[in-house]
């Protein structure tokens, strides 16, 4: 099972199936909790969402919120030290420059719409948030990166930052029992 770990948990804002499921799949190789917060714009329960996560859905550790503020009260009941960190094209830090700690908590919007206003408000705010962060492209023809894209590069370089602590974590064995409970209540941590 994996450990509660305090080196990252993430919520991802999505629309598309494909996303959600290499984004999980990146959950599964770095050892990470994902969090999506709906409306997801799918069924969590499509196909292509299975597919793009492969056979690797066991291994991630999923919650899905009903809403944003459903998920902020979800995150003010967490232990220790923790922000809210929102990735986006006008964020005031570049992700590479950015200094990642335990705790952090790595928020990504839908490529069509970014991420809703109070969720870039609780990401500003001294109280929940750190700030916001972009990474680095050239606009002029391209509207934004793919969102799983965005997540693998935002995770290994907060990874890399923190020496890849959450690798270290024992998480060979699986999260669930069986393919027929994939994505239930019964799994979320």
């Amino acid at each position: 099972r994996l450990k509660n770990l305090k080196a990252f948990s993430w919520v991802c804002l999505v629309q598309i199936p494909g996303n959600t499921g290499c984004t999980a799949r990146t959950c599964a190789a770095t050892n990470v909790k994902l969090h999506l917060v709906e409306p997801l714009g799918f069924q969590i329960d499509d196909a292509k969402v299975k597919r793009a996560g492969l056979d690797y859905w066991p291994y991630v550790v999923v919650k899905v919120h009903s809403s944003w503020s459903e998920f902020r009260e979800y995150f003010k009941k967490q232990d220790g030290e923790q922000r809210l960190l929102a990735f986006t094209k006008r964020g005031t830090h570049t992700h590479s420059e950015f200094t990642y700690r335990k705790g952090d908590w790595l928020v990504f919007g839908s490529e069509t719409s970014g991420l809703p206003p109070d969720a870039l408000l609780d990401c500003e705010s001294k109280s929940l948030g750190g700030g916001t962060i972009r990474i680095p492209m050239v606009e002029t023809y391209v509207r934004c990166l793919n969102l799983s894209v965005s997540v693998g590069i935002a995770l290994y370089e907060a990874s890399r930052q923190l020496n890849y602590e959450q690798l270290l974590e024992d998480s060979s064995e699986p999260c669930i029992d069986s393919e027929a409970s994939f994505l239930t209540e019964d799994i979320f941590a």
